[in-house]
């Protein structure tokens, strides 16, 4: 199993030194990754959480993340597909794949919060084919030397995009109905838990998006299965604890039972911790806690 670790993005902890400490620290560790995510608006009384308050953008990010570590792969989970046209994210997202020597995997999402479709001027509704169409141009802008499309929600005239990504990111979707794990199995290299997954049932999930993978005549044994870990260091023994929150030798060994469901990458999130992501978190503590953590659960 792939273990990886996400950056500081949310909260009073999330500064480009933090960033660039966890990165380099994990890439020095052996972490197979290190994670981002995105929030694009909070609507002022949600009741989401603090955590999602203060948000950095992912793609920045990475792309700064890029220039400060070596062999690390740089991940987002996820990118909502909707909120950015095709042509734009695609050129983004080349661009960030050649300046990282190839190191990028992309999450896609639909996103699920109306406020923020109602800001990037997109409809919520059929968001699902949406992200088909999406999908299938992204890749046509990374591989086809000329572009031409005409679809249900985009549009382009013959086009050309360059330069093309010196490789094709992987692509994992995310998304926890089952017609979303389909999708997964049918367009893409792999399937990403949200952060309020049941863990102790991923292995359902991941049976389907196998499943529509192998009816799609795929090879659903070359699919990559990313956990998203609402990581949570708390005493030991705790009852009815969730996976991954305890001491260090529970955690682990809750990645072990995530790697015998079928989970090919798991990451540690401390920015959904309450207790380190939020703006009202003392940032040197975060940053004490989260360097704790990153030794302690190293592959």
């Amino acid at each position: 199993m792939r273990i990886g670790f996400a950056v500081p993005l949310s909260g009073a902890w999330a500064s480009p030194a933090n960033m660039v400490r966890i990165a380099r620290r994990a890439e020095e560790l052996g972490y197979h990754e290190v994670w981002t995510f995105q929030r694009l608006l909070y609507p002022r009384g949600h009741a989401m959480g603090p955590v999602y308050r203060s948000v950095h953008d992912p793609v920045v990010t990475l792309a700064y993340l890029a220039g400060v570590t070596e062999r690390v792969r740089l991940g987002v989970a996820v990118l909502n597909m909707p909120f950015a046209s095709p042509p734009l994210l695609a050129k983004q997202l080349a661009s960030l794949q050649a300046v990282s020597g190839g190191r990028l995997d992309v999450g896609l999402g639909l996103g699920w919060m109306p406020e923020e479709f109602t800001a990037s001027g997109v409809s919520f509704e059929r968001r699902g084919r949406r992200a088909e169409e999406y999908v299938r141009l992204l890749r046509r802008l990374w591989s086809e030397e000329t572009v031409e499309h005409r679809g249900e929600f985009y549009e382009l005239p013959p086009v050309h995009q360059d330069p093309k990504p010196p490789t094709q990111p992987p692509i994992l979707l995310g998304g926890s109905a089952e017609v979303a794990l389909r999708r997964a199995g049918r367009l893409a290299d792999g399937w990403i838990s949200s952060s309020r997954e049941d863990l102790g049932r991923i292995d359902e999930r991941i049976y389907i998006v196998k499943e529509s993978a192998r009816a799609a005549g795929r090879d659903a044994d070359a699919l990559r299965f990313v956990t998203r870990g609402v990581t949570q260091v708390r005493p030991a023994g705790a009852a009815e604890r969730a996976p991954l929150t305890g001491s260090f030798e529970e955690i682990r060994q809750d990645v072990a039972a995530l790697g015998a469901k079928g989970v090919t990458d798991v990451f540690h999130d401390l920015n959904f911790d309450p207790e380190i992501g939020s703006p009202e978190a003392d940032p040197r503590e975060s940053m004490r806690r989260a360097e704790a953590a990153l030794e302690a659960l190293a592959p």
